[in-house]
């Protein structure tokens, strides 16, 4: 976390927000085992390893519970701190950062007509980086698809909705508000790793 807002060019002295919600599952009697450990526990009990929940362990859906009220804190602080911003300064313009995402993220046509700043669409308000693990962000993204029904890319396949994702791997939404109405996400991207290119071809050298 540290060396990303150290190479950012925008947040590089923001500091870092811990928040208890964004811890792992809590594996129980597995807790720190093996994978494979847990796998045979799960057998035994005549059940999915992804579904199983070890002895003391969280279930999914208190995962999921996590992740809904750290997301609706996050959604209300966004909203509480834009409102003051507006209030300071009135028609300020925004800084560069969503051309920089644009850039960096290149979206969806019928996405970019969206936001496109004559449009009179309101602009990006706020980037959020949120750094977690695997299990709990599968949940989290469970949650936006099912309950939010998050919109997806096209060319996002079938079995990356389930997937864990990867070490390193980067999932970007945009989430949209309106008064009276829940957060509407979008998924640009799920478990990219392509920022790993380089990195890879450096080792391989």
């Amino acid at each position: 976390m540290h060396g990303i807002l150290k190479h950012n060019l925008f947040c590089k002295d923001m500091t870092v927000q811990y928040d208890s919600r964004l811890r792992e599952r809590k594996y129980g009697a597995a807790e720190g085992k093996p994978l494979s450990d847990l796998r045979n526990m799960a057998k035994e009990a005549g059940e999915e390893c992804p579904f199983f929940t070890p002895p003391g362990g969280e279930t999914l859906d208190q995962v999921e519970m996590r992740g809904k009220q750290f997301f609706e804190f996050l959604c209300q602080l966004i909203m509480k701190e834009a409102d003051q911003k507006q209030q300071l300064s009135p028609g300020a313009p925004s800084n560069n950062l969503e051309t920089s995402l644009a850039e960096t993220f290149p979206l969806e046509t019928n996405y970019s007509s969206e936001v496109n700043s004559d449009s009179g669409a309101p602009g990006l308000v706020a980037s959020v980086l949120v750094v977690s693990h695997g299990a709990y962000m599968r949940s989290l993204f469970g949650y936006f698809l099912t309950d939010l029904k998050c919109s997806l890319p096209a060319s996002l396949r079938k079995f990356e909705l389930s997937s864990v994702s990867p070490n390193t791997g980067i999932s970007l939404f945009i989430i949209s508000f309106e008064k009276g109405k829940e957060p509407t996400p979008k998924c640009v991207c799920m478990n990219l790793q392509d920022h790993l290119n380089e990195v890879t071809k450096t080792l391989s050298v």
